[in-house]
């Protein structure tokens, strides 16, 4: 223990030296120069902007230029950090009606390049200068057409320098999202500027990015279910800037997108519902539904099982569960720890639910929501499956995973059911969990059968089973005790469970990005023995 921990601080000593030269060596003159050699190639392919509105959500009401007062702003230093990024990422040119003044919108831009134009930390990250290059590029129609020589000259260079430092930066980030960002932006620098020295070092960037990032099924390999349709937008919207500018479509391109989108109509498209697994939050995909439809993707699954999650559904049910295991620990940075929690849907209403994530990972809200206990699943001596640390970015990353097996899934007409077990829980406490979810959809019934087998002997330790549900339903524990009322606006349920206590306990929901409110949950609590056991609950409508 003692010469692991010497070896980790000498690690990260020489992590933190290193850091610090690399920061030196980004703010001097020599880096300064080697970014400024850029060619006289000038803005020629301009990418139309429903291109873009995958990426973009307009508001109905279009804002004019002259509502805005950011020359001044620049150089603001009191500026909050999340406000900071959003001014200097330029996105909010996208909300500009296009009959705003262009010579404003240029001189803004100008300001900014007089402020900025050498490499800033705070300014210059891959997420914000990728997101300003497709910005600026994108809303060319204010950002560069009727302007004069002068400013187009500082245009091509200030926009060509930064694509220079991305190029040599990418490759240093461990976020894939800030690598697909940044890949993005740097394909079409290649593409308007019809520089092919930068376009293939795109196109190569994405072939890396797939390669790495996805399952043999073409399933992110973090088994986020956001970040799924965030690689989505960004591999159709590359192939839409391809096609527009007339250049050759890579297979795997069509490959990923046909992948991608079998597991989009699988998530989303044919349930319409955020499910709340692995740090997915609510969110409404219709507009890039309309997205789709308008350039002419339509997708199609006939699978119950992709990436780790199965949904099976009759009429009036739907049932999801986890039955994956965790992610690489390189992929885990939005992973929570339920394995085999589920989330039941009756007549599009949410009857049982996870409580969603909470995305600041410098919140300790952020903690809660990784653990187990935030998941309707089963949790052993209050403790999560998972357990996570820290990486050089702070970002949180599992210590150690687990394996889910035995999984099967069957749907027919008047029955469904779930099983799959995990073994997060085997070398702590020596038990194997399985789960079983009957669904008899005739008569609105759900039985649910939890094992805790053993596979050595230990001491006893308490267990729960929890069951969440959303902010406005109401629960109510009948008078004798052995079950629970749940009242849905379209519904009203049973829980029942015989052998075991049943009790209900105030919560919190995070299924609203970056947000919290209370909930209800009720669990079902016991100890385990040293002997195979059966928890039997189930859930009718009444």
């Amino acid at each position: 223990m003692v010469i692991r921990n010497s070896l980790n601080f000498i690690n990260e000593f020489f992590f933190y030296i290193s850091n610090q030269i690399r920061k030196i060596y980004l703010n001097s003159n020599f880096y300064n120069k080697k970014i400024s050699k850029i060619d006289n190639k000038i803005l020629e392919y301009k990418p139309s902007l429903n291109i873009l509105s995958c990426l973009v959500k307009y508001d109905k009401k279009r804002k004019k230029i002259d509502d805005f007062f950011l020359n001044s702003i620049w150089t603001n230093s009191s500026i909050k950090e999340k406000d900071y990024k959003k001014l200097h990422n330029f996105f909010w040119l996208f909300s500009l009606d296009l009959k705003s003044s262009k010579k404003i919108t240029q001189s803004i831009i100008l300001n900014w390049i007089e402020n900025n134009q050498n490499y800033n930390r705070k300014n210059w990250e891959i997420d914000t200068l990728s997101k300003r290059i497709i910005s600026w590029i994108s809303n060319s129609t204010l950002t560069y057409e009727e302007s004069n020589n002068d400013f187009k000259e500082k245009f091509n260079y200030i926009v060509k320098k930064q694509i220079n430092h991305l190029i040599n930066e990418i490759g240093r980030s461990d976020l894939v999202n800030d690598k697909m960002i940044g890949c993005s932006a740097i394909i079409l620098t290649g593409l308007s500027y019809k520089d092919d020295k930068v376009l293939n070092y795109g196109l190569k960037l994405l072939k890396k990015i797939s390669d790495v990032s996805f399952d043999n099924e073409g399933f992110p390999k973090s088994r986020s279910l956001r970040q799924l349709i965030f690689y989505l937008k960004y591999f159709v919207l590359i192939r839409e800037l391809l096609k527009e500018s007339q250049n050759e479509i890579p297979e795997y391109l069509d490959e990923n997108i046909y992948y991608l989108g079998q597991a989009y109509n699988f998530i989303w498209q044919t349930n319409k519902t955020s499910f709340l697994f692995n740090g997915n939050h609510e969110i409404n995909h219709s507009d890039f539904d309309k997205y789709l439809q308008t350039q002419g993707y339509k997708f199609k699954n006939q699978s119950n099982e992709i990436g780790g999650y199965s949904i099976i559904k009759s009429k009036n049910i739907t049932l999801a569960i986890d039955l994956g295991s965790s992610p690489d620990k390189k992929f885990s940075n939005n992973y929570q720890t339920g394995p085999l929690s589920f989330e039941l849907i009756f007549l599009g209403k949410k009857l049982i639910t996870n409580s969603g994530y909470f995305q600041n990972y410098k919140h300790r809200l952020n903690n809660i929501s990784r653990s187990t206990a935030s998941h309707s699943t089963l949790t052993i001596d209050n403790n999560s499956v998972c357990h996570f640390n820290r990486d050089k970015d702070g970002n949180p990353i599992i210590d150690k995973g687990f394996k889910t097996f035995n999984k099967k899934i069957i749907q027919e007409k008047d029955y469904l059911s779930v099983t799959g077990s995990h073994d997060g829980y085997q070398k702590k406490y020596g038990i194997i969990h399985e789960r079983e979810i009957q669904v008899y959809p005739d008569i609105n019934k759900l039985i649910g059968i939890d094992k805790l087998i053993k596979k050595k002997n230990s001491k006893s330790y308490n267990f729960e089973i929890r069951f969440h549900f959303m902010p406005e339903t109401k629960v109510t524990k009948t008078q004798d005790g052995k079950a629970v009322l749940i009242e849905m606006d379209n519904s009203g349920w049973k829980f029942s469970c015989s052998d075991h206590l049943i009790d209900i306990e105030t919560g919190l929901y995070f299924g609203k990005k970056n947000s919290f409110t209370e909930n209800l949950n009720l669990f079902l609590s016991g100890v385990t023995i040293n002997s195979n056991q059966t928890i039997k609950w189930e859930i009718e409508k009444i």
